[in-house]
């Protein structure tokens, strides 16, 4: 899965990189401990407005929920089952985005039960563009939130030591694919990563508070 992640792009550089036209809404970088219900940066694309990085609630909201509150919090999807969950689907077809993270954090047990967080990133150094699905929910005094999940897939042989599942990464040469800019085909790219795209290291369990922040928590130890 995906529960965790870290953003410290700056908010021109990742417009520069995925050519997209920023919104004046974006979270705050950097982030080092972004949790779900938090705004994430994501990257869409409209046939006539061109690709904008915006802000969407980490978490989906089916447009039938009358509240946040009413379902399970939706922040990931798996590709799998994705195009047949109601809750998925329609956003699967059309509805497609890239979040766009430093790294993301997962979690491991040691023998006394304890949970020790790693923290992962590309080998290369560039940023994650993570396949994600998204839905505009309107509350019930009529406002409109954008929220997003970020799907996930079997691991490679590599992260299986640290998780069963990892979430999607989508290449930069398929983000016109997967945006829904060169036709159909998404789904031949969801799929896990290469054997060699990610590292990982050991990070302190300050991080396994949602409260916690500062560039220490991707320090290894």
């Amino acid at each position: 899965m995906c529960g965790r992640m870290a953003v410290t792009l700056p908010h021109d550089a990742m417009a520069q990189l995925f050519a997209a036209s920023p919104a004046n809404n974006l979270p705050a970088v950097p982030n080092f401990n972004v949790c779900p219900t938090n705004a994430v940066h994501t990257v869409t694309s409209d046939p006539d407005t061109g690709r904008k990085l915006g802000a969407m609630r980490w978490g989906l909201i089916p447009k039938w929920y009358k509240k946040p509150s009413d379902g399970p919090l939706l922040i990931n999807a798996r590709a799998e089952t994705v195009a047949d969950k109601p809750a998925f689907r329609d956003a699967v077809r059309t509805r497609r985005g890239l979040v766009v993270a430093t790294g993301f954090y997962e979690w491991t047990k040691d023998a006394e039960g304890g949970r020790d967080p790693w923290y992962i990133t590309r080998r290369d150094h560039a940023p994650l563009a993570l396949a994600a699905i998204w839905q505009n929910w309107t509350n019930p005094d009529g406002e409109q939130q954008a929220t997003c999940a970020v799907l996930t897939t079997q691991s490679n042989k590599a992260m299986s030591a640290i998780h069963h599942r990892m979430p999607v990464l989508i290449e930069a040469p398929d983000w016109p694919l997967w945006l829904g800019e060169n036709g159909k085909g998404a789904a031949t790219l969801m799929n896990a990563a290469a054997e060699d795209a990610l590292t990982w290291h050991r990070v302190s369990r300050k991080v396994n508070s949602n409260k916690a922040s500062g560039a220490e928590l991707i320090e290894p130890i």
